[in-house]
């Protein structure tokens, strides 16, 4: 009886969790808060809550919000490092469009959304780092590399190339996903690439 008993509290009792799975369990934790009741919403004892852990264990770790967030951003950002090669820059930008969408609604994504959205310039700038690091200059480096694909197939323009043109799907994804609260289907994504890109990019006098 006593053994039995032993074995069944044993089993309600959760396992001490130290070291690399406490530290993701914070973490994520922290990017739950962050896409549920934002970053103004954010505190440390509710990520200590829900990390099933105690607030003097965040704080050991992360002496600030600050701190915590930009760890938490930067361990959940997706990895964009495989750029698309499907034969044609329409079919290319609209993979990466896709991968983007999804990315954007994830956990880490709408994390991320609530940090850009909600910091003042002050605390933006903690944090400044992380997103150009992890997200901008990621995405800039593959659309550049379809365009420059689509030039060398003859399918843009020369010059198309440019800061501009780079600029021109993010601007409208997240201009489109936060004032107009769109979720971007798959077939407001191929009205982007159709109406906006393809003809931006088509080579003069196609």
């Amino acid at each position: 009886m006593v053994a039995s008993h032993w074995v069944a509290a044993s089993a309600q009792t959760p396992s001490r969790r130290r070291g690399a799975v406490l530290e993701r369990a914070i973490l994520d934790a922290a990017l739950e808060q962050l896409g549920t009741v934002g970053w103004n919403g954010l505190t440390m004892e509710g990520v200590a809550a829900g990390a099933q852990t105690g607030k003097a264990a965040v704080y050991r770790r992360w002496p600030s919000k600050e701190d915590l967030v930009a760890d938490a951003l930067r361990s959940g950002l997706p990895r964009f490092d495989t750029v698309p090669d499907l034969g044609s820059v329409r079919e290319d930008l609209l993979a990466l469009c896709r991968r983007a969408r999804d990315a954007m609604f994830s956990r880490p994504g709408l994390a991320w959304q609530a940090v850009v959205h909600e910091c003042d310039s002050m605390q933006a700038e903690r944090f400044h780092a992380v997103i150009i690091n992890g997200v901008v200059e990621p995405t800039l480096k593959m659309l550049r590399e379809v365009i420059n694909r689509g030039i060398e197939r003859g399918e843009a323009r020369e010059g198309a190339a440019n800061g501009y043109v780079f600029d021109a799907i993010p601007a409208m994804m997240m201009y489109r996903s936060k004032i107009c609260g769109s979720e971007w289907p798959d077939q407001e994504i191929e009205e982007l690439i159709d109406q906006l890109m393809v003809p931006l990019l088509r080579p003069d006098g196609a």
